[in-house]
């Protein structure tokens, strides 16, 4: 406790940022710092396990001790640990537990294990303060492409995601094929904003009336179908053109699910998370196709809908105070499920 608040520490580690944030009363960022390791990924063109892991090692201490020293806390102040566990790479979340464990041992501090996406959805509340469910959630991210209902603070119900690829992972794969390089979702994203998005009629996946999952894989194929034949007919490939007609094929699906699932489930907010919310067409869209049915949407900063600690932090303060908490024993689940 300082100042008479709450004070979380927050370690995310579950893919390529090692991350470390200080926040208070769940809703306060004192510190938020995030060591990316993109440099060192792009040369390979994804993330590497191995070497995020080695990464993470000799980065979690130094991010740890900047995140206290920018919050002007020490860790006799803070009143709980909060860490990813999963979902994400495990010997990348390993190495972000341990540290929290030790933190929470050697402190006499309270931890509490954070579904990685519950602090990509929570990551709203750091941004705005009068936030509250219940709301539709929309997860999208590398890894993630999810509609989730939240009727309360620490509960989620899923009631869409993705069967195959993710938007971010075909964001990535197509990226890297038309030689925009690695992050994917960002830089297909600036080439999209000097393309023709009806350049190419790229299908949009809808699936079975009513559903709300959604499938990329085809599309993806779709589009390397696509560059191979063009290239194979000698003909020049317009990068801006595929960028931003793969884009709309893609947003568009998403933010007609998103809004017709606030409809059903009767929501007036749709709360945007993860990397790929920082699209800048998947915001102009969704904003578009919800103010048609008075319906509200909110999304973090860019910053905060990276990977960060300050998520973690919230996220926890919040499983915290409905009295859930983590023993010693709490482990690295690569493939937890998001509930």
């Amino acid at each position: 406790m300082k100042n008479g608040k709450f004070i979380t520490l927050g370690i995310e580690t579950s893919c390529d940022e090692t991350a470390a944030a200080v926040v208070a009363d769940g809703r306060e960022i004192l510190s938020n710092i995030i060591n990316s390791q993109i440099s060192i990924h792009t040369r390979f063109g994804g993330v590497v396990p191995e070497i995020a892991s080695r990464r993470h090692l000799e980065n979690i201490n130094d991010v740890i001790q900047a995140a206290f020293d920018e919050a002007d806390v020490s860790i006799e102040e803070i009143d709980l640990v909060g860490v990813t566990y999963g979902p994400g790479l495990v010997g990348a979340l390993l190495i972000g537990v341990a540290a929290a464990k030790s933190i929470a041992f050697a402190a006499d501090k309270p931890l509490v294990g954070v579904n990685h996406m519950h602090g990509h959805i929570a990551a709203n509340y750091l941004e705005h303060h009068d936030l509250e469910p219940p709301f539709m959630s929309l997860v999208v991210s590398g890894g993630h492409t999810e509609i989730v209902n939240v009727p309360e603070y620490n509960s989620c119900e899923k009631i869409g995601g993705t069967r195959d690829d993710a938007a971010g992972e075909a964001f990535d794969k197509v990226a890297r094929v038309i030689g925009l390089g690695y992050p994917g979702g960002p830089k297909v994203d600036k080439a999209a904003k000097e393309g023709d998005r009806d350049a190419i009629a790229f299908k949009r996946v809808w699936l079975e009336q009513g559903s709300y999952d959604f499938s990329f894989s085809g599309l993806k194929t779709q589009a390397l179908n696509y560059l191979n034949s063009e290239r194979q007919a000698g003909r020049e490939i317009r990068v801006n053109d595929v960028a931003a007609s793969f884009q709309e094929a893609i947003v568009e699906v998403i933010s007609a699910k998103a809004v017709n699932a606030a409809l059903e489930f009767g929501q007036d907010r749709i709360v945007m998370a993860g990397g790929v919310a920082s699209n800048s067409r998947l915001r102009e869209l969704i904003s578009e196709k919800a103010a048609e049915h008075g319906i509200e949407v909110l999304r973090p900063s860019p910053l905060l809908c990276t990977d960060n600690g300050a998520m973690i932090a919230a996220a926890a303060y919040y499983a915290y105070r409905a009295g859930e908490r983590s023993g010693y024993d709490l482990d690295a689940v690569p493939a937890l499920e998001f509930n």
